[in-house]
């Protein structure tokens, strides 16, 4: 059991979020890329996309498609700061600290982890 279970089991109730998967070329790009570079890109989207108070397009910054991080962000709620809020009781007006930073990091990871193992 890890931390995340509570997390990922309200997450696979929701009808929107269970509907993301890591398609071939995601998988492909995983397995190329590695997990530190693939956690490097989720840091840098994460710093730039999510951590300020007030990002620029909240609510739409983060692409459905394109990128794994992107898909994992939207199946673990991570993707905006209205989703940060409702499922990970980060409030959003404030930016994010190097710990929910780090946390959002982790949650992503995670639910990559748990993809890159299930069959295709």
């Amino acid at each position: 059991m890890t931390t995340f279970d509570p997390l990922f089991a309200r997450l696979a109730r929701s009808a929107f979020r269970s509907r993301f998967r890591l398609g071939v070329k995601e998988r492909q790009y995983c397995w190329d890329k590695g997990a530190e570079v693939i956690d490097q890109h989720a840091a840098d989207f994460i710093a730039t996309r999510l951590a300020p108070a007030h990002p620029r397009n909240d609510g739409k910054q983060t692409p459905m498609r394109g990128h794994p991080v992107f898909i994992a962000q939207h199946a673990t709620a991570t993707c905006c700061r209205g989703c940060l809020e409702k499922w990970h009781q980060i409030p959003h007006g404030q930016p994010l600290s190097t710990a929910q930073q780090r946390y959002v990091v982790t949650v992503i990871h995670h639910w990559l982890v748990l993809q890159m193992n299930t069959p295709g």
